[in-house]
């Protein structure tokens, strides 16, 4: 078991940057961490056993995990979430005690703290104005729930492709991230659709010069190009 010090220096970055305890001291943090154990799990590992996050409560420290469910009938997948480094899980389980019937897949080596969920409810319990923080966050997971919903039901592939792209260029270097490297079908899996359908629409956009594909990796060449078709489709939508 690691100590709590030197989890807190080695993971202050992320531990810093994660919205459920954003503002927490690091006499707070260490205090926290005397719970905290560290796990590695490998790349491409799916996580099926909706057992182990009912008893555990997890903070992303390096890595990509996606979230993710699959019809029974169709083995159709949609993805709900992609959480990164500082991201949380699973808030469904910490509030009602319940099994969450949802999936995980690694698409990188992963590095997560873990604490006990009987834990992290009794140190709440200490702490009752940090619920304040998880609502807010639990309301943002919501409301990203909702609009991902609403574009299923009322847009269509291209539109719901280019606001992806969008939502994930980095405001300042204007890069492309998190899902820069991403098989068509992990993106596919984002935005409901399937493979094929989004290697036809990213092979328009790299024609249109506003993005490049070249060795597994996905750049924006052009970001008006992409707003300016954005536009487009909104009006043509309307």
């Amino acid at each position: 078991m690691i100590p709590a010090e030197n989890l807190f220096s080695k993971y202050q970055l992320a531990l810093n940057n994660c919205e459920l305890f954003n503002d927490l001291s690091e006499t707070q943090w260490i205090e926290l961490l005397e719970d905290f154990h560290e796990e590695k799990w490998s790349k491409n590992s799916c996580i099926i056993n909706h057992q182990k996050f009912l008893f555990h409560f997890y903070i992303i420290t390096s890595g990509r995990i996606k979230m993710y469910n699959v019809d029974e009938f169709s083995e159709k997948e949609h993805t709900l979430f992609l959480l990164k480094k500082s991201d949380v899980f699973d808030l469904f389980c910490l509030f009602d005690g319940s099994k969450h019937r949802v999936y995980y897949e690694c698409l990188d080596n992963i590095n997560v703290l873990a604490i006990p969920m009987d834990k992290l409810r009794e140190w709440l319990n200490k702490n009752p104005h940090q619920y304040q923080h998880f609502l807010s966050y639990a309301g943002k997971m919501m409301r990203a729930l909702e609009s991902n919903v609403s574009q299923l039901i009322f847009t269509n592939i291209s539109t719901r492709l280019l606001k992806l792209l969008l939502e994930n260029v980095n405001s300042k270097s204007k890069k492309l991230e998190l899902i820069n490297d991403l098989p068509n079908k992990e993106i596919a899996n984002l935005i409901g659709s399937t493979r094929a359908v989004v290697n036809r629409h990213l092979q328009i956009l790299k024609q249109s010069g506003s993005i490049d594909m070249a060795r597994n990796q996905l750049e924006i060449r052009d970001i008006s190009l992409l707003i300016k078709e954005l536009e487009k489709q909104n009006r043509n939508n309307k």
